[in-house]
């Protein structure tokens, strides 16, 4: 909003937003007036209005109706919340406890966007740490059967892969007991980036009897891990996303569409902000079209000042902004809380 718009227009905005938000009516003057001590004329009000309007902060749907929020406006809402509101002690306690109850990081994380979905009655995603920050924690082999092999990989931010190996000849116990100790004897704390070459090593320094379980393996692990990393994503509540059926029906189709396209939304989560601080982007701020009837709202989770992973919300563009940055905010606080515990 340019300079010379006084605080009151301010005000108007704002409480033209949040009623809105609160109840996806049309807002009119008059409501206003009833419903906020603004000490003003109507027709002061009304005079603001059309002014919001011709900035493009607020529009009529109708000739005769109230003005609803913009894109603009809702930017304008957005960009003026300085401080989020805490939770409340009983809510502080109640994420803590439900978050430190997961067994391990991913159950951590799936709690997480659990209720993350209950508390906003939005669509909630977080994405697994990314195999390109972690390194290489200790492996696996199991033998399923003697011609195949289960690979297991822990990484210090405790993500767990597995990968399947078919072998072209069997192998006996002792044998996977020494693919196990020469695997980890060359990727153990190592990042991924630096993995690919340990491999080509130890393929090229294995002996006779395990050179064909070895080759195989080190491929697998080369084209699955090394080459091409996979993100992981988990999502809950989009059953939430019907509630914009009201508004914006041909929108819905394309924001569940996007949702199943992994790849949309771990875009969308890579480009969350650092630890600490909240990204909003609203209707055609999203750089994918299937989001541009929907509202974004992310931010990243981690450990030792580290980021592992974004996580965040999808609903609608009229979504409860203060809320909603105020609850992703807390969880992913609280999740990297318990991360840097376990």
């Amino acid at each position: 909003m340019a300079g010379a718009t006084d605080q009151r227009r301010r005000e108007v905005l704002r409480a033209i937003v949040a009623d809105y938000i609160a109840s996806q009516e049309p807002v009119g003057s008059k409501a206003l007036l009833e419903r906020h001590k603004l000490n003003v004329s109507s027709a002061t009000i009304r005079n603001d209005m059309a002014v919001l309007e011709s900035e493009g902060y607020i529009q009529q749907q109708h000739a005769s109706s109230g003005r609803i929020p913009t894109e603009k406006g809702y930017r304008q809402f957005v960009d003026s919340i300085h401080e989020l509101a805490p939770l409340s002690a009983p809510e502080r306690r109640a994420i803590l406890t439900f978050l430190e109850a997961g067994i391990d990081l991913e159950d951590v994380l799936r709690r997480s966007v659990q209720l993350l979905s209950q508390l906003t009655r939005q669509v909630a995603m977080v994405q697994l740490p990314t195999l390109t920050v972690s390194r290489i924690k200790h492996w696996e082999v199991v033998a399923l059967s003697p011609l195949r092999l289960l690979l297991v990989l822990i990484t210090d931010t405790g993500r767990v892969e597995q990968r399947n190996v078919a072998l072209s000849e069997p192998v006996d116990e002792e044998q996977v007991a020494r693919l196990r100790q020469m695997l980890n004897s060359v990727l153990e704390g190592k990042k991924f980036a630096e993995a690919s070459v340990g491999l080509s090593d130890l393929m090229a320094q294995a002996p006779a009897d395990l050179r064909g379980a070895l080759a195989r393996t080190c491929t697998v692990l080369i084209e699955t891990l090394v080459e091409q990393p996979t993100d992981r994503l988990i999502l809950a509540g989009t059953s939430h996303l019907t509630r914009m059926s009201y508004d914006l029906p041909e929108n819905l189709p394309m924001v569940l569409d996007a949702l199943e396209e992994q790849v949309v939304v771990l875009r969308l989560l890579a480009d969350a902000p650092e630890l600490g601080y909240v990204n909003v982007l609203i209707g055609e701020e999203n750089e994918n079209e299937e989001f541009h009837g929907a509202s974004v709202v992310t931010t990243a989770y981690g450990a030792d000042g580290a980021s592992l992973g974004g996580l965040g919300v999808v609903g609608p563009t009229y979504m409860d902004y203060t809320g909603t940055m105020s609850k992703v905010s807390a969880v992913a606080r609280y999740v990297s809380r318990v991360l840097a515990g376990k």
